[in-house]
């Protein structure tokens, strides 16, 4: 009977130990992705900053400048990009991205709408039609609004929207933020000439009305992430940025006009939002890449110490021997 348990004990222990690295490279990849319909909100805020108007052409400082971040999944997008794809296993999301920029008051400073198609579980970009900032087509390298599962300490490449460009963002070190263990990302956009966005707050002008005046937008900014490393989700973020117009017959004479400089941060009530939801799935994520697997071995392990126990019990010395039998065994007969 202990024999036949030992031998249940040992298949047990077998499959839980298995189970564990199963769990972290093979369970891990293809359940730990971003679901495609999410729907994301952020509102950002510049406090006391410099805005150009319009009218006037001149930079003045305004109460406050509010900035709302929309991402919105698009399954159907998703699920024709993963038709023609080609490849059935690697899962798409595409996101419909918006920035939307408006003043104290309410009016609408500027909208630039994104459409950002990437892989589900690396995040790694997937160049498809579609993939457009503001609706011109680019060809985004790096990540953009989440950094992968399990984030390294290191750099990474960042796609810049306004600009269109990717660039390192640096790793800066371990930091606490709200009780989390996050990690601290930094990028410096220099100076760039940059597009208008194709939305103008005043009527009549134009991306290319700007154009034929000769006068160009230039951006610079520095933008900071604070990373849960666990999914990959920025818990907090800043952007100190500063947009101006150069040169050209709209300024009359004027070298440059800042078109908005401020300090933008995310908004008090959705960090406490954010922070909560990421605290949530970071859950799910450490259970298949932490919980799950180190549990199963650690089972897997006793499991056989206690295979190997009742094998040695059932074999240990000083057992009694079977007793003889009383009969007397039948003498042979002879012809």
């Amino acid at each position: 009977m202990r024999r036949k348990a030992s031998l249940v004990l040992l298949a047990f222990a077998v499959f839980f130990t298995a189970m564990s690295p199963l769990m972290r490279w093979y369970a891990f990849p293809r359940l730990a992705k971003i679901p495609p319909s999410q729907y994301q909100e952020a509102v950002l805020e510049a406090k006391n900053p410099t805005l150009i108007d319009y009218g006037s052409m001149k930079a003045k400082k305004v109460d406050k400048v509010t900035i709302v971040q929309t991402l919105k999944g698009n399954v159907e997008a998703s699920e024709k990009i993963e038709k023609n794809d080609g490849d059935s296993s690697r899962d798409v999301v595409v996101w419909d991205a918006l920035s939307y920029v408006q003043d104290a008051e309410g009016k609408m400073v500027s909208k630039v709408p994104e459409r950002y198609i990437f892989d589900a579980h690396s995040q790694e970009p997937v160049h498809a039609t579609g993939e457009s900032v503001d609706g011109d087509p680019v060809k985004r390298e790096g990540i953009e609004f989440k950094w992968p599962f399990l984030t390294e300490k290191r750099d990474y490449e960042y796609f810049d929207a306004q600009a269109r460009v990717t660039r390192p963002i640096h790793y800066k070190g371990t930091r606490k933020f709200r009780g989390m263990e996050v990690y601290y990302f930094e990028q410096t956009i220099p100076w760039t000439k940059v597009p208008f966005p194709k939305t103008m707050p005043v009527k009549g002008i134009t991306p290319e009305s700007l154009a034929k005046t000769g006068t160009t937008r230039w951006y610079t900014t520095v933008r900071k992430f604070w990373v849960d490393p666990t999914t990959g989700a920025p818990v907090y973020g800043e952007e100190i940025q500063n947009n101006e117009l150069r040169g050209g017959t709209l300024l009359g004479g004027r070298d440059k006009v800042t078109v908005f400089s401020g300090h933008v941060k995310m908004r008090e009530d959705y960090i406490q939002d954010t922070v909560s939801l990421v605290k949530s799935q970071r859950v799910l994520v450490l259970l298949l890449t932490s919980y799950l697997p180190w549990g199963f071995l650690i089972l897997g392990a006793l499991l056989l110490a206690l295979s190997l126990w009742l094998e040695a019990r059932g074999r240990r010395p000083g057992d009694p021997a079977p007793e003889a039998s009383s009969d007397p065994e039948p003498e042979p007969v002879n012809a």
